[in-house]
């Protein structure tokens, strides 16, 4: 049976007189991909930097693996998205001045790892999401496409037990899209990573196992259930695991 690897229970978290989350839960496993739509202004970037530990919610509790991310201290923290966690982003968020190689290693030398370790680990993983060619470029000088492999390589470096998503799709034509999907689902079945991936875009739902939609804060059944709220915990979420066969 799969492991839970991230949990969020009750969440809630105002700016102001605002609420921006409203009891959000959900539950996300090893290996599993779960994509999180809406419109924009709905909640998902405030509720993917909570679950990131970037932002703390005012109640409820964000466990990973065990461990309650809203009672940790800040030095805490950050050890533990520098270990356990790896972000993707819609504009790469590559460091302009430093190479592929070296901007695929950085998390690596953050944790003190020697650089020999961090070469071969840096130049296997290059290799596997296909721009190993590209090893001594810059930024400047990749495409769209390939800065994205890097950001995925730079992601998974240090083996994450989450993975966050934002948008990684969003600043890329249809065919980079679309190698860019492929290439996160056969990584995180490779490695057994949980995938949350926040998007609009239907196609990027398709490589998920389950889909949840977010309106004002809130998380909803399905993105075609008309807008009721999801229960408390949320059972009710769309599931597209394949059906068995012969029955």
């Amino acid at each position: 049976m799969a492991k839970t690897v991230l949990a969020c229970l009750n969440v809630s978290k105002r700016y102001e007189s605002r609420s921006v989350l409203e009891n959000v839960c959900l539950t996300l496993n090893s290996g599993e991909r779960l994509a999180l739509t809406g419109p924009s202004g709905s909640g998902k970037t405030t509720l993917l930097n909570c679950l990131g530990g970037i932002d703390r919610p005012d109640e409820g509790k964000i466990m990973l693996n065990g461990d309650n991310l809203c009672e940790m201290s800040g030095d805490s923290l950050a050890q533990l998205r520098r270990t356990r966690i790896g972000n993707i982003f819609q504009f790469f968020h590559l460091l302009p001045t430093l190479s592929v190689r070296e901007n695929v290693e950085f998390p690596l030398q953050l944790l003190g790892i020697p650089r020999d370790e961090r070469r071969a680990l840096s130049s296997k993983l290059l290799e596997r999401v296909a721009v190993a060619h590209r090893i001594d470029a810059h930024p400047s000088r990749l495409s769209g496409g390939e800065m994205q492999r890097v950001a995925i390589a730079r992601a998974l470096i240090h083996k994450p037990q989450l993975l966050l998503a934002d948008e990684p799709t969003g600043n890329l034509d249809s065919q980079n899209g679309a190698n860019i999907l492929a290439l996160l689902q056969e990584l995180t079945e490779e490695t057994g990573t949980a995938l949350l991936l926040v998007t609009h875009s239907e196609e990027a739902t398709k490589i998920c196992h389950r889909v949840l939609r977010m309106r004002d804060g809130k998380l909803l059944e399905r993105p075609d259930h008309g807008g009721q709220p999801a229960a408390t915990p949320p059972a009710a979420l769309e599931d597209r695991s394949p059906a068995p066969q012969g029955l």
